[in-house]
């Protein structure tokens, strides 16, 4: 039995033991990241959910649901401004305080190294979503230098993908910060890169967290608008 493999969790930093039954044995050894305590406080995000964002139903009082849609996306696709453009948002977990506390200390404490949690995840989902192009949300200049790498770009590489910074941001004031009537009529926030080729391309947006879905649809109405066939997103958390 090979105990070489990574021995803590990329977390907690407690000692992971290593699964020692008979199917471990006769099986390729998979590194193990994190341990069964801090995987079984990621909240995994189930059943019924919004047809577009992702939202679960349980969470919410049924005066904001529409049919198949949260109320929030309910609003956004009656807005001819904006009906259509993100086709569906896939996100992996729950933002419960204990990924908050994770992504924080990913984002802004630059602990690289936890973009290595979330790999396997991402890797699954995208194996299902089969895209032609992952796009990263890109930072403003002065976040990157701030906090030195992409977070978007960084989950994709550990993920094994290709991330392609198709998109450059213009407009670095926060949007969660915002009225809903704010966030919508806002100026676009990115612009495409010259000489992209994204015609009748799958695109599918990365990004750590889903909150408002305007970030997420300023980037899709711009690829659409790019000649981009279908866009989606995939976030770690919602």
């Amino acid at each position: 039995m090979n105990f070489s493999l990574q021995n803590s969790c990329l977390n907690c930093h407690e000692f992971i033991l290593p699964n020692i039954g008979w199917r471990a044995i006769f099986s390729v050894e998979k590194e193990q990241l994190i341990c069964q305590t801090c995987e079984g406080k990621l909240e995994k995000i189930e059943g019924e959910q919004c047809r577009i964002c992702s939202r679960p139903f349980q969470n919410i009082d049924e005066k904001f649901r529409r049919g198949d849609l949260c109320h929030d996306c309910f609003r956004w696709e009656e807005d001819p401004e904006w009906q259509g453009y993100l086709e569906k948002n896939h996100s992996l977990f729950l933002y419960n305080d204990f990924l908050k506390e994770i992504i924080a200390k990913f984002k802004f404490r630059g602990d690289y190294a936890l973009a290595k949690i979330f790999s396997e995840f991402l890797k699954k989902k995208l194996t299902e979503i089969e895209p032609d192009l992952c796009v990263p949300i890109p930072l403003s200049e002065e976040r990157l230098y701030e906090r030195g790498f992409n977070q978007a770009s960084a989950i994709l590489s550990e993920a094994s993908y290709q991330p392609n910074p198709l998109l450059s941001r213009i407009h670095s004031e926060k949007q969660s910060k915002k009225s809903r009537s704010e966030r919508i009529h806002l100026p676009q926030v990115f612009q495409l890169l010259p000489d992209i080729q994204i015609a009748g391309k799958k695109v599918v947006l990365i990004d750590d967290i889903y909150t408002t879905g305007s970030t997420l649809r300023h980037a899709a109405k711009l690829l659409k608008e790019g000649g981009a066939a279908s866009v989606q997103s995939l976030t770690l958390a919602r």
